[in-house]
């Protein structure tokens, strides 16, 4: 089978499309026949090296994919061959087969896409247990999320509309923006302008944000302790931008804000049950019409070096989708 292999910590364009091995599932283990893979900002970053994980090399990128069950392994009683799923694996996702936990694994419904399944898994598991259990958003509370025509900030919009919370998204450009309302923001503002800050105080009529959902880290993360609400929750999700912020703790106490970590894989590991529950929710949700994953490019398998400098530069919104031929 085709896969892509890092062989040295490094840029994209050093990964190699091999071939490799079919692998026999092991015990507890399905393996997929991959139809989609998304792309995730953090592929990049374990790619050169700068991500808290790191595999041991070579490794093969991809977190989240799609497609059917094409073996399962001793153990494994809930799948069967054939089975339309989206699995979240640990790595191995940019390849024409993949092998998943079978807990980790889920049948998806009729109406979904291959592509919308492997978009779905991760960003929205993020954006679920940091606004549903790591601050207990709130109906009515403003919700201010950075970056949101990205893939986890869409999910943290669509989520907190679904929660009843009124969403300032910021994005930047004018093409995001729209996107940005389009999924259910109620204001969306250029994060380049300089005003951004002012303009939540306004709209929020001095109140401020009562949650910062911030994947971006940076100078967002410093400006955001500017139009925080008193008692608000600055949620640490990321660091996209490149720099890791600090706060002067001062900040923290004089007004009673938290700021709150969400490094979803460590919360997994400590909770291996809250996958499951989250998945089965956010599936009911999409069901339900309530969240839908946006894929705004594909690409085939082959031009996964292409898929990752475009989201790298930040050419795209929603999700990036390799689909294998």
């Amino acid at each position: 089978m085709r896969a892509w292999q890092v062989h040295g910590w490094g840029e994209p364009e050093q990964m190699k499309l091999v071939d490799v091995p079919l692998s026999e599932p092991g015990p507890g283990e399905v393996r997929i026949r991959n139809r989609a893979a998304a792309l995730n900002f953090f592929d990049i970053l374990q790619i050169q090296g700068k991500y808290q994980v790191k595999p041991p090399l070579p490794f093969t990128p991809g977190a989240e994919v799609a497609g059917t069950v094409d073996a399962v392994g001793p153990g494994v009683a809930d799948f069967s061959v054939g089975d339309r799923v989206q699995a979240m694996v640990s790595s191995g996702g940019y390849a024409d087969y993949s092998l998943a936990l079978a807990g980790k694994t889920f049948r998806i419904p009729a109406t979904m896409s291959f592509e919308e399944a492997a978009a779905m898994v991760v960003i929205y598991q993020t954006s679920y247990c940091a606004l549903k259990y790591r601050t207990l958003l709130r109906p009515r509370e403003w919700l201010l999320v950075h970056a949101a025509a990205g893939g986890v900030g869409m999910s943290a919009v669509q989520l907190g509309k679904v929660w009843g919370a009124r969403i300032i998204a910021t994005a930047g450009s004018s093409d995001k923006l729209d996107f940005c309302l389009a999924q259910g923001a109620d204001h969306a503002l250029n994060y380049h302008d300089p005003s951004w800050v002012e303009q939540v105080w306004k709209i929020t009529d001095g109140h401020g944000a009562d949650v910062i959902y911030d994947p971006v880290g940076g100078d967002l993360f410093d400006l955001s302790t500017k139009c925080i609400a008193a008692e608000g929750r600055l949620l640490v999700i990321g660091f996209a931008g490149g720099r890791i912020p600090t706060i002067a703790a001062n900040r923290i106490l004089l007004k009673n804000i938290s700021v709150v970590g969400c490094y979803w894989g460590g919360y997994l590991e400590r909770h291996p049950e809250f996958l499951k529950q989250a998945q089965a929710d956010l599936l009911a949700m999409y069901e339900a019409g309530q969240i839908r994953p946006v894929v705004s490019r594909t690409y085939p398998l082959s031009d996964a070096i292409l898929a990752l400098r475009a989201l790298a530069e930040r050419k795209v919104h929603g999700k990036v989708i390799l689909r294998m031929e």
